[in-house]
């Protein structure tokens, strides 16, 4: 009887694990955010107020709860920096999406299309990145942007240009660090839908009198959108809240709402508004998974 009744206990736990842990690194820290933005910045230790008192029973958690408000909010949506912030961040994170679609799909496609023998050596070529820090690779950035750095030293030996581009601390800069950075979240979706595809499908459309750039718009393209949204989607939503890239490569004139928030956090100790912005952010970024689980659901329902 325990044999059984131990695997009826794993059978349940196996589909509750995904739950748990989204409880326990979700759900869980949310609240916690989500509690703090309620909450008043106090000069203390931490520097909000109200603060949960068990020891007062019922009483302390009433006045807990009274103590809770959405003045954080208000603020918030009151002042226009960071409404700029956050419209400039999804501003950037689009525009740099675009950016690594046009880069990435031609990579990913060449890296499908190449002998089976290069793709694992071109694969690891696309990994190879990870290797290193991430913010040690931003950094190798400022020595080639950089007024005296190697971009400029190579546009200057080739004549292209007669005096030092200003390229660091302004948005160039900021979008050449995003597409470097994030390249192999965009690529690696996109070759593993690519390289699935069936090339008989391409050889029919070519055999039916379609040119080599139809059958690509006609077959490959709506293929591997799949690939193309997943790749999207994992850039867009971290570029979002990017801190790294435009505080060592963009002005200040390069407003994100990262900036912001590590702003509130570290040099006002306002925890309360950043939290808040926090929030808002990640609702900001909820509704394109949304929108993306709604595509594909509509998707499934329609190739059954």
């Amino acid at each position: 009887m325990a044999a059984p009744r131990s695997r009826r206990l794993a059978s349940a736990l196996v589909p509750a694990a995904p739950y748990l842990w989204l409880v326990a690194f979700f759900l869980v820290p949310f609240g916690i955010v989500l509690k703090i933005s309620l909450s008043d910045p106090a000069t203390a230790q931490p520097p909000y107020r109200p603060l949960l008192d068990l020891s007062g029973g019922v009483g302390g958690v009433r006045d807990f709860l009274a103590g809770l408000d959405l003045e954080t909010f208000s603020t918030l949506l009151g002042d226009s920096l960071y409404v700029d912030a956050a419209l400039s961040s999804l501003r950037i994170a689009m525009v740099a999406t675009i950016l690594l679609l046009l880069v990435g799909y031609p990579l990913a496609y060449s890296m499908a299309r190449a002998p089976a023998g290069w793709r694992p050596v071109l694969l690891a070529l696309v990994i190879l990145p990870f290797w290193t820090s991430f913010l040690i690779r931003v950094y190798a950035w400022i020595g080639i942007l950089r007024p005296e750095g190697y971009l400029n030293a190579a546009l200057l030996w080739l004549g292209l240009v007669d005096q030092p581009l200003q390229i660091l601390n302004t948005e160039t800069a900021v979008f050449i660090g995003l597409t470097y950075a994030y390249l192999p979240f965009m690529v690696l979706p996109l070759y593993a839908t690519l390289e699935r595809l069936d090339r008989t499908l391409i050889d029919a459309a070519l055999d039916l009198g379609a040119t080599p750039i139809r059958a690509f718009w006609t077959v490959t393209a709506p293929l591997s959108l799949p690939g193309v949204i997943a790749g999207s989607l994992l850039c867009f939503i971290p570029i979002v809240g990017e801190f790294v890239v435009p505080d060592l490569l963009g002005g200040s004139e390069t407003l994100m709402i990262g900036r912001t928030l590590w702003s509130e956090f570290f040099s006002n100790r306002d925890w309360p508004l950043a939290s808040a912005v926090a929030v808002v952010l990640l609702v900001i970024l909820v509704v394109p998974i949304v929108l993306f689980r709604e595509a594909e659901a509509r998707r499934t329902e329609a190739g059954r």
